[in-house]
């Protein structure tokens, strides 16, 4: 546990099914796959390796009653203190998570309950001893997530908390539009982006220029690039550019979960954003590992 306080993360817990398989799918027919399931969804994956990396964290979510018991049970063994709100009609959000040969991976996404988080599922006793709120992009899609988001960030801003968002999905980006996701982080005052999620809410190709752009409006932004490290900016002007570290890829699902999980973990106890960009590199690495979007 650090001694800044909690972390309280809000967003999806997801039922991964991962399907390992060759060089590319031929359609139309049979293909061979190794098949696991595992624990995910963004948030939550992000809640596990912040408490891997030592902090204190609590999650909400909204699960079917289907798996609550064993999310919550996942959740538990990783050091996360879950919240899970149980939706009375839908079941827990699906993933299937096609993995190629070069450890990518390509997502078929079921939302499910995770879909109807929502302000009714607030509590402002969450905040209680939190010192940071760090929300999925993933609660940003739907319009009651959003909702939610409101009263998050007002309750943190409110009691003075840092905020964080990880864009989470450029195709939900897309669809949203980057102009009204950026308008629904409003307050945040750390943006924690891929590569593809800051070229898409910049609209600009080059990684230095779209983190310096973000951090101008926002305070900081990190930009992941996977194999390739990050880069670290604030207000508007580049702070640190990390290698990343050496790894053997075997799985790229929730690395930039995991990236994001230490590197929050690690602001928690007092690290600057260059000594955290570097413990997110690290967790990052450890990531790619092992299959699935959890620690091992």
């Amino acid at each position: 546990m650090t001694a800044g306080g909690a972390l309280l993360v809000i967003g999806d817990v997801v039922t991964d099914v991962v399907a390992l398989h060759g060089p590319a799918l031929t359609p139309h027919t049979d293909n061979a796959a190794r098949t696991t399931v595992r624990p995910g969804g963004s948030a939550a994956n992000t809640a596990a390796w912040a408490a891997r990396s030592g902090a204190e964290v609590r999650l909400l979510s909204r699960v079917g009653a289907d798996s609550a018991d064993w999310h919550r049970a996942e959740l538990l063994a990783t050091g996360v203190r879950p919240h899970l709100v149980l939706d009375p009609e839908l079941p827990t959000a699906v993933v299937i998570s096609l993995v190629d040969a070069a450890a990518e991976r390509t997502f078929v996404t079921d939302s499910g309950a995770a879909a109807r988080l929502g302000p009714e599922d607030w509590d402002p006793a969450l905040l209680e001893g939190a010192a940071r709120l760090h929300l999925s992009g993933y609660l940003l899609f739907t319009e009651p997530g959003r909702r939610l988001a409101v009263l998050a960030l007002a309750a943190a801003r409110a009691r003075g908390l840092p905020i964080s968002v990880d864009p989470a999905s450029t195709a939900f980006l897309q669809r949203l539009g980057p102009a009204a996701f950026l308008a629904a982080v409003t307050g945040a005052e750390l943006l924690l982006p891929n590569l593809a999620e800051a070229q898409l809410l910049t609209g600009t190709s080059d990684p230095v220029t779209a983190a310096e752009h973000l951090s101008a409006s926002y305070g900081e932004a990190v930009v992941k690039l996977g194999h390739q490290g990050a880069l670290a900016a604030r207000h508007g002007t580049l702070v640190a550019r990390i290698p990343a570290v050496p790894a053997s890829p075997v799985d790229t699902t929730g690395a930039g979960d995991a990236f994001s999980g230490a590197f929050l973990a690690a602001r928690l106890a007092g690290a600057d954003l260059t000594e955290a960009t570097t413990a997110g590199c690290r967790a990052g690495a450890a990531a790619v590992t092992t299959v699935g979007g959890r620690p091992a």
